[in-house]
């Protein structure tokens, strides 16, 4: 598939908050200090009252990259995420999280990848550079087995699928359509559709570190069923393709 973009167009990075205000400044001066790359960055917030809004407004009085957005979709991180890709016109879309959990280090060099032709950049936790500082012990195992296992099962490019971290086109996003019901799998379905759909897929190292501060939004008990029906259809919808690849090939076969 073609991917149309220019070299001239901004990095658009969403960032869902939920009551930031302790961590959202450090976040920005991360950005600023470890991404070279022109951005413009969509903050989105459930509702007014969020303790992140009066920061980030005092914030926009010199900083015109900064784009406070409402979420519109209902409250929670999966409808703030689509509401900021709907708020991006066109170009690079990453997502990441308010809570410098993130390490931006490898952010232009995951912008060079996307201008090679990539549709998706996913950083990789799992593969040799990546690595994942504390959290919850379970949480780091099971989503190391579901994305090494995926990685070798249907071959999909990443050792990561789980990590909201990614890097996407627009025109990947405006094609993809998002049944997600639940939170963060969403980057999950994603780069799995992508895939099956076969449009390109890299990844870089990266490192994810525990937040420090506030209250995380990941609900591991609630999600895990959103993750392993993903997990089930990329392994479903990739092996039954192969079984049809091998079935059509045989027919030819035969016919000659």
């Amino acid at each position: 598939m073609v991917n149309p973009l220019s070299e001239n167009l901004l990095l658009h990075i969403v960032i869902p908050v939920y009551n930031e205000a302790e961590n959202i400044l450090d976040t920005l001066d991360a950005i600023d200090a470890h991404v070279r790359t022109p951005v413009r960055v969509y903050i989105v917030y459930d509702f007014d009252a969020d303790t992140t809004v009066p920061v980030i407004r005092e914030r926009m009085k010199t900083d015109g990259r900064i784009h406070p957005v409402k979420n519109r979709y209902g409250r929670g991180a999966l409808n703030a995420i689509k509401t900021g890709f709907n708020a991006v016109p066109e170009g690079i879309v990453l997502v990441m999280m308010a809570d410098l959990s993130d390490g931006l280090t490898r952010v232009d060099e995951m912008v060079s990848r996307m201008h090679q032709g990539y549709d998706l950049v996913c950083g990789s936790r799992y593969m040799k550079g990546g690595r994942q500082i504390g959290g919850p012990r379970l949480k780091k195992i099971m989503s190391r087995i579901a994305g090494v296992s995926l990685h070798y099962l249907i071959g999909i490019p990443t050792h990561d699928v789980t990590n909201s971290f990614k890097m996407y086109s627009k025109t990947l996003l405006d094609d993809i359509r998002i049944e997600s019901t639940g939170g963060f799998e969403l980057g999950m379905e994603i780069a799995v559709k992508a895939y099956l759909n076969g449009y390109r897929i890299t990844e870089v190292p990266a490192t994810w570190t525990d937040r420090t501060s506030g209250e995380s939004r990941f609900r591991l008990a609630r999600w895990l069923p959103k993750y392993l029906y993903w997990y089930a259809f990329a392994v479903f919808h990739q092996w039954r393709s192969r079984l049809f690849a091998g079935s059509d090939a045989a027919s030819s076969s035969a016919r000659t």
